[in-house]
């Protein structure tokens, strides 16, 4: 294998540069599937870099939360976030209270918890094929749903420009021991399932260590991961229909 990158820079690059080969295989509540190569990953996460850098001036020195439960719309804000250099803080929905914590910008599925905030808002919609926020929203807040669409597939103007930032700057950047990805260690991820049941932090560290060793990610929602516990035969079948190789 390859050096291993080092950098958010770094993973993009090794995600990109994968093609067509699935990188991210999501599997949300109520059956939502979804397939994202390491080309179209990498074309989501420039196009988050470019709205938060024109809408917001993102950079070193901002600070970004990303308050999304575990799923591929979270891991993309977070890379685009820490692509663009930005400090970034991961806030789960179902535990976490809407604090901003001096945020410069909030990018959250629950933007009436955060009207009022002095932060910047962004309203993401999370079901898969949503082409607007669902709902109500604060006065100023963007719609990712429309607003991200309209970003080119390429950064721009890139605000990290020889100063990537490490992966160290990703929360949970590597995968801790005993985490939610089985076979963490320094061998080749191959196909791995990532269960969502785990701390926002672990889980998108587990799946960052998956694609650092040229891994693909099998990733779960926390109900689907439960579903999955309770359910051997689901997970078999689950295992067997994605080639996952480490579950």
């Amino acid at each position: 294998m390859s050096t291993p990158p080092s950098t958010v820079t770094d993973l993009l690059d090794r995600l990109v540069a994968t093609g067509g080969r699935p990188a991210l295989t999501w599997y949300g509540d109520g059956g939502e599937r979804i397939e994202l190569s390491g080309s179209v990953l990498g074309n989501w996460v420039a196009k988050t870099v470019n709205l938060l850098v024109e809408e917001f001036d993102a950079g070193p020195g901002t600070d970004v939360v990303v308050d999304l439960p575990v799923g591929w719309r979270q891991a993309v804000w977070a890379l685009a976030a820490a692509r663009c250099g930005a400090t970034v803080v991961l806030r789960d929905p179902e535990t976490d209270g809407a604090e901003t914590d001096g945020a410069d910008v909030v990018v959250t599925s629950r933007p009436a918890d955060w009207d009022g905030s002095t932060a910047e808002l962004v309203a993401v919609a999370l079901p898969a094929l949503a082409r607007r926020f669902d709902g109500e929203l604060p006065p100023e807040a963007i719609d990712a749903a429309a607003a991200v669409m309209t970003y080119g597939d390429a950064i721009g103007f890139d605000p990290a420009a020889g100063r990537p930032a490490p992966l160290a700057a990703l929360p949970g950047g590597r995968a801790p021991a005993g985490g939610a990805a089985s076979g963490a260690g320094d061998e080749a991820a191959g196909r791995t399932l990532v269960r969502g049941a785990g701390s926002v932090h672990a889980v998108l560290g587990a799946a960052v260590d998956v694609w650092a060793r040229g891994g693909s990610v099998v990733l779960t929602s926390a109900a689907t991961a439960r579903e999955l516990t309770a359910d051997g035969a689901r997970l078999e079948r689950l295992v067997a229909s994605e080639q996952i190789t480490r579950a």
